[in-house]
């Protein structure tokens, strides 16, 4: 089956959160946290439309001022959603820099905070030179940020010592073209497919009119077929793809009920895993998870795929034993443990020293 979602982390197991999701078919992308983007081309910031912060900390939104280089000049709305506070922080940003001159640009940013009961928004607007102006809330949100036709996004709210979201992409459902029959009809593959999926996405009724047209060795070819016979005769509907984020939180009964009611059935579970199991007191220190509670949480959802993120750059010199641990745990499931480990290979690194300079992963 073809993937409607082309998702990629855009840094190493040690860097910068940021994942980036490639909508299958169209020139749109969304991206989940704003670590470094500097690996991400031009021409990929350009197509992102939606991104979604886990929270502000410099690792998860230092790419915002990279993301904003690139954009600006362009015709273009970009959509940002984020905990509490968020609407501050992007308003900070922006007003670390002067905008005498962009008047002419036609750039928006529409900033969306997810508070318990309501999400707050605000719109900044370059030629006006990103001045704040607030919108209405919406209220009773229930999680849910983004809803179109092609695909959804829900969010939950997790502790980190300060609210950090997990996001869930999903696909209401899955659409397959089967060319053998789109052949046996005389049809072309073409962009009018496009066409047919969104009309069933958006439960057109079945006598819409679908008009196709296409050149061949005779020339200008044109027909119209109602929806239906397409929906019936090429057209196989499937359960939709599920992706799930989450990243930077603390190991307790709560998150883990949050995250497992977000994460059931996902096909791809992406998931920090910053510390090895032996350092689950400063993992629980830092309020994030170990490999193993990570690849628990993975096994109890039943997820089908299992990607482990945002390691701690103190275990840069064993990343494979950090990923063998999570995974071991995930193919053990939830109710065995893995097997323990005994090497001492994998040590965190020295003490900073007075005068060195600290890393950025608030770790």
């Amino acid at each position: 089956m073809a993937t409607s979602f082309r998702p990629f982390l855009v840094n190493d197991l040690f860097g910068d959160p940021a994942l980036y999701v490639g909508l299958r078919w169209t020139r749109r992308a969304l991206l989940f946290d704003l670590g470094d983007l500097g690996a991400l081309s031009a021409g990929r910031l350009l197509k992102i439309s939606d991104v979604f912060v886990s929270h502000a900390h410099v690792d998860h939104f230092v790419g915002f001022d990279h993301l904003l280089r690139v954009l600006l000049g362009r015709s273009k709305a970009l959509r940002l959603y984020g905990p509490a506070g968020f609407i501050a922080h992007v308003e900070g940003k922006l007003r670390g820099y002067t905008w005498n001159l962009v008047d002419a640009y036609s750039l928006s940013i529409e900033v969306h905070e997810v508070q318990p009961d309501r999400v707050r928004r605000a719109r900044f607007a370059c030629p006006r030179g990103f001045r704040r102006e607030d919108a209405p809330d919406v209220h009773a949100h229930d999680g849910l940020l983004v809803s179109e036709p092609e695909f959804r996004v829900r969010c939950v709210e997790l502790d980190h010592r300060i609210p950090c979201l997990a996001f869930a992409l999903e696909e209401p459902m899955h659409l397959n073209v089967d060319k053998v029959r789109l052949d046996r009809l005389g049809l072309p593959v073409g962009p009018w497919l496009m066409d047919v999926k969104r009309a069933i996405r958006a439960g057109e009724p079945d006598d819409t009119a679908i008009h196709i047209a296409w050149s061949d060795g005779d020339g200008r070819c044109a027909r119209t077929l109602p929806l239906g016979a397409l929906r019936r005769e090429v057209v196989r509907e499937s359960p939709g793809q599920k992706l799930v984020y989450v990243t930077d939180v603390l190991d307790s009964a709560e998150n883990r009920a949050r995250i497992l009611a977000l994460a059931k059935g996902a096909d791809i579970f992406y998931c920090e895993a910053g510390y090895p199991e032996r350092d689950a007191a400063r993992a629980r220190a830092r309020y994030h998870l170990t490999t193993v509670q990570a690849g628990r949480l993975a096994a109890e959802a039943g997820v089908r795929q299992f990607a482990v993120f945002h390691l701690s750059p103190k275990y840069r010199d064993c990343a494979g034993e950090l990923v063998a641990e999570a995974m071991t745990a995930f193919a053990g499931g939830s109710g065995s443990r893995p097997r323990s480990r005994t090497s001492n290979r994998c040590t965190a690194q020295k003490p900073m020293q007075s005068g060195e300079i600290p890393r950025s992963d608030q770790r």
